[in-house]
Order: structure tokens, then C-alpha cells, then sequence
């Protein structure tokens, strides 16, 4: 788990950092290549050469959305809200972690003046708000449950404060 966090860091870096398109696909080709020399207990999906599974790689950190995403900084539009809030997050959420992104959250708001926040973890749900077991991604399709009901009413709850 360590390594990967260094490696991502390490790309998303180099994506953080870039302002051209082409000159990052090359960084991160660059890259992935020399980090892959170093780990050689890489996962490499089977029937692809080394080469296509950088091209991969990399094709994904190039990605609009993925760029959008690294670079996004939700502070800047955070400080700006100043409508009642209610965030969320299931305690096994694995993509996003739940404390970091709750207080990261309540802090943007808070310091933007919006006065009136509410942030909670959720016991036992995953990312999608279903009642789990690991909270793991391949977990997701397993489960027959679309929303967890505790969720559904915690935002409920959270609803009639607010008309009160």
C-alpha cells in the first residue's frame, strides 16, 4: 500500500504540475517506465506488453476527467457555500476517506462562513452508501442493498431540521 501511495504520488505530481497535454503524457510515460523497472512485482494485467500497459496507464492519468480531478481544488467553491449542508460519507468508504474528507469539508465551510453544516460518518457503509462488509470496490456489484436505509434517513432527518 505504501509503495502504490508513492507511485500515485508521484504521477499525480507530475500531472499537478503540468500545463501541456503532450509534454505530461511523455513525463508520466517516463515515469510509469522507471517506477516499473523498480517494482517488478507490478500487477500487469495478462496479454498486454509492458508497453501497452504503460500506454494504459498513462492514457487514464491523461484523461480529461482524471486531470480535472487531480487539479481540482473544492476549497476554492467550499468557501462559497453558504446554503445548509449535510455531507456524508460511509465509515468503509475506501475511495474517499471518510474522516479526511468530512473535516476537509466542515474546515471549507466553516471558513467560508456557512454557519450551518452538518458532516457525518456513516457506521458500516461503503462509498455508494450500502451496507457492507470490507467497503472494497469489488464488494460493489456482490450487493443486492442500492441505498442504505440508515442513510436515506439520516438525509431525511436532516431534511425536517431544516423546514423547521
Amino acid at each position: 500500500i505504501n509503495k502504490n501511495r508513492k507511485i500515485n504520488k508521484g504521477a499525480f505530481d507530475i500531472v499537478l504540475n503540468s500545463t501541456n497535454v503532450e509534454t505530461l503524457a511523455s513525463e508520466l510515460t517516463e515515469y510509469i517506465k522507471e517506477v516499473s523497472k523498480n517494482n517488478p512485482d507490478s500487477e500487469k494485467p495478462a496479454g498486454l506488453t509492458e508497453d501497452e500497459y504503460i500506454k494504459m496507464q498513462v492514457n487514464q492519468l491523461t484523461s480529461p476527467w482524471m486531470i480535472f480531478f487531480i487539479k481540482y481544488n473544492p476549497y476554492l467553491v467550499l468557501k462559497d457555500v453558504k446554503c445548509p449542508v449535510l455531507a456524508i460519507n460511509g465509515e468503509k468508504d475506501l475511495q474517499v476517506p471518510p474522516k479526511e474528507n468530512l473535516q476537509a469539508i466542515k474546515k471549507g465551510l466553516i471558513e467560508g462562513g456557512n454557519k450551518n453544516v452538518v458532516a457525518k460518518e456513516l457506521p458500516g457503509l461503503n462509498h455508494l452508501f450500502q451496507e457492507c462488509t470490507t467497503g472494497a470496490p469489488s464488494e460493489y456489484a456482490q450487493i443486492e442493498q442500492t441505498f442504505s436505509p440508515v442513510a436515506l434517513q439520516e438525509m431525511l432527518m436532516w431534511i425536517k431540521n431544516q423546514l423547521k
